[in-house]
């Protein structure tokens, strides 16, 4: 077809300027101008011809450089056209100019139809190429639709085995689906909390079974719209809902909204609702949003604040007993120490042995009392005193709590090896009132004839090797020992010793109030830290402490 239209176009032009040279001839021989008309026209149609060859030739270079050359011919042929018009008028005749133009013209016509020939032959020659090629298409054409048969019928075989696989799949997801729904139902049902579906563009709300059995109706009973959830809201509440469901259209959000809800059993039940706006594939604007039934939680609410009233009130009685503890009672315990350190040694030599007797106990028990007045004070300072924390040298307070028992410890003689301890955040004085009160249990504890030895020592350690005792979202801690080789205890008093009163020997044979270890044991809580003991009965003990890093 290509070659086709460029023989067409070619034999155009041809027919263009014939039609030119014979109205030319025609006008010459008659001096008739109606033989100009084919001459005049023939120009257009030469440029019509030529525009169509150029653009049927744009991808070959060879033809378009014919093309050019032709063109050019063609020109010349034009300009000789008009000069043998210009020669032949009687005005301005000349025969031998107009012999020689005529001449040259035939000339340049032959020219030109050898260039049309060439082209016409370029072509023809292209046409051979093609129609070979063509006919070994043709000739692969049954093989090759075999081929393309026999292929799709694979990729339909292929295509059908995993349309069948996905079916497979899509019955397992089916059922999958199935079941989380239902399981997202039982979710529903035992957590006691509810969904519904907002869709903004075609404001229609859809709720999920739940959401009318905590309206107190089967699922499905009615028409899920604004007007017919404010028919639940209590009168008391239903002004801030109307506002909130406001506020999703205008805001296309839903924060936290607290409301009750009055069931058709006049019952009255507590909410929690939240929203958030979502937007699907399609572009649809929905609003997604939970309520949560949450009457339990506001009555136990209601319970802790009585009971934190109550907590307030017993802290307040404490902090009264305090000021007793601190005053009103140590008052007439001094007086009576006072009294009693007034009987000189001549009052009591002329007493009885009885009565001096009854003197000595007096005066060993207002001591006893002091000591536990003191001891119950530091105690409850311990629980109420502000809990400022300050980044220590966890040694400057060992030191200070050996400087507060140097007389103890060289009355026992005692040999004390600390490791370095580290800087932590702590409340000092109480980290310092810890060290004074395990260092004074292990020399109190001692064996009879063996001086005391205390070992102290630190090491930082994960709370992901101790998962049964310590608080696992503090990974690091630093677990510092206490171990003396004193007389040691019972390894199944480990846990009671730490309770408040509880002493494992007799308070004729060890003084004490049961206090010192419930202290550290506070301390360490207050710390966020744990506190644990081991011994064995002659073989010493061994107080373990985890601080927080």
């Amino acid at each position: 077809m290509h070659t086709y239209e460029i023989n067409i176009q070619l034999e155009r032009l041809m027919s263009a300027i014939k039609d030119a040279e014979t109205g030319q001839r025609g006008y010459i021989i008659t001096r008739n101008a109606r033989f100009l008309t084919p001459y005049i026209y023939s120009r257009d149609k030469v440029n019509t011809s030529f525009i169509t060859l150029k653009k049927l030739t744009a991808d070959n270079p060879t033809q378009q450089e014919n093309l050019r050359k032709l063109f050019k011919l063609i020109i010349q042929r034009f300009v000789s056209f008009e000069n043998c018009l210009k020669y032949s008028d009687p005005k301005t005749y000349d025969k031998r100019k107009l012999d020689n133009h005529m001449f040259g013209g035939r000339i340049l016509m032959e020219n030109i139809r050898f260039k049309v020939d060439e082209m016409n032959d370029i072509e023809k020659t292209y046409l051979k190429n093609r129609l070979k090629i063509y006919d070994d298409e043709i000739s692969l054409s049954p093989l090759f639709s075999i081929s393309l048969f026999l292929t799709a019928l694979f990729f339909i075989l292929l295509a059908y085995r995993q349309i069948s696989k996905d079916f497979q799949r899509l019955k397992i997801f089916n059922k999958k689906l199935l079941i989380s729904n239902g399981l997202i139902a039982e979710s529903e049902a035992i957590g006691k909390f509810s969904t519904w579906q907002w869709d903004l563009d075609a404001n229609k709300i859809d709720y999920s079974d739940n959401q009318y059995r905590l309206l107190g109706h089967e699922p499905g009973a009615f028409v899920p719209v604004r007007e017919s959830f404010l028919d639940f809201v209590h009168p008391d509440d239903k002004e801030t809902v109307a506002n909130s469901i406001d506020g999703i259209i205008k805001n296309k959000q839903l924060p936290f909204v607290y409301y009750k809800i009055l069931l058709p059993n006049h019952e009255i039940r507590y909410f929690k609702s939240t929203g958030k706006l979502l937007t699907d594939q399609q572009g649809s604007k929905i609003l997604l949003g939970i309520n949560f039934d949450i009457t339990d939680e506001h009555l136990l609410n209601i319970e802790l604040q009585e009971r934190n009233k109550e907590l307030e009130k017993s802290n307040k009685e404490l902090a009264s007993f305090n000021h007793v503890a601190s005053h009103d009672l140590q008052e007439p315990l001094r007086k009576i120490q006072t009294f009693i350190s007034r009987v000189s040694d001549a009052d009591k030599a002329v007493m009885s042995q009885s009565a001096r007797d009854y003197i000595t106990k007096i005066e060993v028990s207002a001591k006893r009392m002091r000591v536990l007045i003191d001891d119950l004070l530091l105690f409850s300072r311990t629980n109420t005193t502000k809990k400022e924390f300050i980044k220590m040298n966890l040694n400057e307070l060992m030191d200070n709590a050996e400087a507060e028992l140097t007389e103890f410890i060289e009355e026992k003689k005692a040999m004390i090896k600390a490791s370095k301890l580290p800087k932590l955040s702590v409340i000092p004085y109480q980290i310092e009132q810890l060290f004074i009160n395990l260092i004074g249990n292990s020399l109190k504890y001692s064996r009879p004839d063996v001086d005391p030895e205390i070992s102290i020592e630190s090491t930082k350690v994960n709370a992901a090797d101790y998962p049964e005792v310590l608080d696992q979202n503090i990974k690091k801690y630093h677990k510092i020992t206490f171990t003396d080789n004193g007389m040691g205890f019972d390894p199944q008093f480990k846990e009671t010793i730490f309770i408040l009163f509880q002493r494992l020997h007799s308070k004729t044979d060890y003084p004490g109030t049961g206090i010192g270890l419930a202290i550290c044991k506070k301390i360490v809580d207050n710390h966020k830290g744990y506190i644990m003991a081991d011994s064995e009965l002659n073989k010493g003990s061994v107080f373990t402490i985890f601080l927080p890093d």
